[in-house]
């Protein structure tokens, strides 16, 4: 099956189409995930992005849905056509902003819903499409963030091409790139509400990665003197008045720069600096800025790496982030300088690449869309310590729960002693276990309890077939403050590799794991370390690395992430004895034993598909069993049905068939 172009007729493709169809209910008219929630100013109720999937063909789209929290009646607001996101209440209540692109696929424009009719409005259309949007203080401003038609969307969303529009030229007409186009550059907009306009507030040599509101004048951003994403990791905080366009510098970062709110006079600003992988994966210190003197002030939040901050008062701040296995939310009171922790668990996580939250009042209550490894998305309100659900969204999918037996965090030693942290979900039936190693992108994120039915038709199809799998966070990992986090740049495939072997020996020393049933598999820099890893070390039966990076050089060259690659490996390209070399798995590919299951995107910028080309062909030349799998209408990452679908049923396949059965297990 495995070599096939067409599986569709398959068993595993039928088996994972009903998956899907189980948890997702195509066509029910019912929400089966959510994503961007936002509380209302009468703390009453809430706004989200609700998945509503007709039918499994294309990424799900979302409509904007509204909670109430007392009797968790839902009611969706929006009916498209395509996407409508990114709900934000105005601050009196009356107006729900929101992002569609119902006019043209993918071209996202601002609308406005009132919230007592129900009839959404129009605004001006901006010279790009918008990526999301902010209410001024007052109410009488939309602060939105615009990409040029054409600008890359982050790896984190997909890394591919934003659609052009405009000009249709003949198909014969060639690609041009110079490095200069302006399509590639983000600007900051604002909507006056007052006289329907609106009208860029950012210079035009100005990159604006992120921005929110200073006030009622002003906007503070992330920005860099040019749009490329390597740009981004050197951006630094600027302020910019929104009536002169004029900006200035207000902080220089060490590392990179993230979540930036500021509180409603204007008068404090609020932010997280860490070293990242990716933009819009952030994850570190909680830093504050005094405007009138630019003091810089780093909030002790009791280790926990923060993602998110929200003011609710000119002296109250909210954060939340990641602390080891934990989930947090938390309270900074500017007044007396004091951080209180308002909440955390280890059993509920949040959706998304971390934690999000929505105030309610200012007492550090909020809301979120929590979520665990068997618990489906549901809006919860945090209340005075107490986690509450108000709505869930669980569609009554029993595969999961049939076929796992546990979900747990464990701990182990790695061999120069530091203590280790991951999570192992196992199947039922008596160990050893045959065991799936999946390694996570970044490298500077972490695996959290996350729910099982968005993405996870493999997983079920594993833990259901007797597999368990590792889901470790190695040195590199969010949730372990920076230092932990940092140990990753410069040593690419170093201690992290050893990490990962150190964990598996644990498994199998605790009778968990079966050594001859090892497999590997990751997407991203995961799939970087599932082609490093099995040219490493021979215990593996088989390999699926996803979107990976094989090698250093054309990666460098070829993708948009140029700049991470340099700060990542701590070296240059030019170097024939550096990092780009010996960290790339193409060059070990010698020593590689494993059949291997190679899988990419035709669109992906941020590994672009020739890095798994080049690892497939290499293999192939050293008489190892490689098979490559190209998605053509996929970016970083397969998000799209029916090509999850599909890309589920193949790796159960090649895992399946390459890893062993025990003695006596039925055939």
């Amino acid at each position: 099956m495995t070599f096939e172009k067409d599986i569709r007729q398959s068993a595993l493709y039928r088996e994972a189409a009903a998956l899907y169809e189980d948890m997702r209910r195509p066509g029910s008219g019912q929400i089966s995930d959510a994503a961007e929630i936002n509380c209302s100013p009468d703390a009453k109720r809430a706004a989200f992005s609700g998945a509503l999937v007709e039918k499994l063909d294309g990424t799900p789209t979302t409509r904007i849905c509204e909670v109430e929290f007392v009797t968790g009646e839902t009611r969706v607001l929006t009916f498209g056509p395509n996407t409508d996101r990114c709900p934000k209440y105005s601050p009196d209540g009356r107006l729900i902003a929101f992002l569609s692109d119902r006019r043209n696929k993918g071209n996202f424009q601002l609308y406005l819903l009132d919230a007592s009719t129900g009839a959404a409005i129009d605004t001006p259309p901006v010279e790009g499409w918008v990526e999301y949007l902010h209410w001024s203080p007052d109410g009488g401003r939309i602060l939105l963030a615009v990409a040029g038609h054409g600008a890359d969307i982050p790896s984190e969303q997909g890394a591919v091409t934003s659609k052009q529009v405009g000009t249709q030229f003949p198909s014969w007409i060639p690609v041009v790139e110079a490095g200069e186009e302006n399509f590639r550059w983000r600007h900051a907009w604002v909507y006056t509400l007052a006289s329907n306009t609106v009208r860029r507030v950012s210079g035009s040599r100005e990159n604006i990665w992120e921005a929110v509101w200073c006030g009622n004048d002003a906007i503070v951003s992330v920005t860099s003197l040019g749009p490329s994403e390597g740009m981004w990791y050197s951006a630094r905080l600027y302020l910019i008045d929104i009536h002169t366009c004029k900006s200035r510098e207000i902080y220089t970062p060490i590392a990179q720069l993230g979540w930036p709110s500021a509180c409603p006079a204007g008068k404090h600003i609020a932010f997280v600096e860490a070293v990242c992988s990716d933009r819009w994966v952030v994850a570190g210190d909680l830093k504050l800025i005094e405007i009138a003197t630019g003091k810089v002030q780093r909030v002790d939040t009791r280790d926990i790496d923060i993602t998110h901050t929200e003011w609710r008062s000119d002296r109250v701040l909210l954060v939340a982030g990641h602390r080891s296995f934990e989930t947090a939310v938390g309270l900074f009171h500017l007044e007396h300088g004091s951080f209180i922790e308002a909440w955390s668990s280890r059993e509920v996580t949040a959706s998304g690449r971390y934690i999000r939250v929505s105030g309610v009042r200012d007492r550090g209550d909020c809301v979120m869309i929590g979520e665990g490894f068997l618990r489906a998305p549901e809006v919860a309100l945090i209340s005075g310590g107490t986690y509450r659900t108000v709505r869930s969204f669980d569609l009554g999918c029993a595969e999961a729960g049939r076929t796992v037996a546990a979900a747990d965090p464990i701990t182990w030693r790695a061999s120069d002693g530091l203590e280790l942290q991951g999570w192992l979900v196992m199947p039922h039936g008596e160990a050893p276990h045959a065991l799936i190693l999946n390694i996570h992108g970044g490298p500077i994120w972490q695996w959290r309890p996350m729910w099982l039915g968005r993405n996870g038709a493999a997983l079920l199809m594993l833990l259901k077939r007797g597999f368990a799998v590792f889901f470790p966070n190695p040195r590199g990992s969010s949730g372990r403050g920076q230092e932990f986090a940092g140990c990753v740049f410069g040593d690419m495939g170093g201690a992290e590799t050893a990490d990962h072997l150190s964990g598996i020996d644990y498994l199998v020393s605790a009778g968990i794991a079966d050594p001859k049933r090892l497999g590997v598999t990751g997407a991203s820099h995961g799939g970087f370390m599932t082609s490093w890893i099995i040219a490493q070390d021979p215990r593996f039966a088989a390999a699926v690395p996803v979107a990976p990076v094989t090698n250093w050089v054309s990666e460098h060259l070829i993708s948009n992430l140029s700049h991470f690659c340099e700060i990542s490996l701590n070296d240059r390209y030019t170097n024939p004895l550096g990092s780009y070399f010996q960290r790339s798995p193409i060059l070990h590919a010698d020593k590689v034993k494993t059949p291997t299951l190679n899988i990419c995107g035709a669109l992906d910028r941020a590994t672009p598909p020739t890095e798994a080309m080049q690892f497939h062909n290499v293999l192939l030349q050293n008489g190892v069993k490689s098979v490559l799998v190209t998605y053509p209408e996929e970016g970083h990452g397969v998000r799209s049905f029916p090509a999850m679908i599909d890309y589920a049923a193949r790796i159960v396949g090649w895992f399946e068939k390459h890893i062993s059965k025990r003695v006596g297990d039925a055939t």
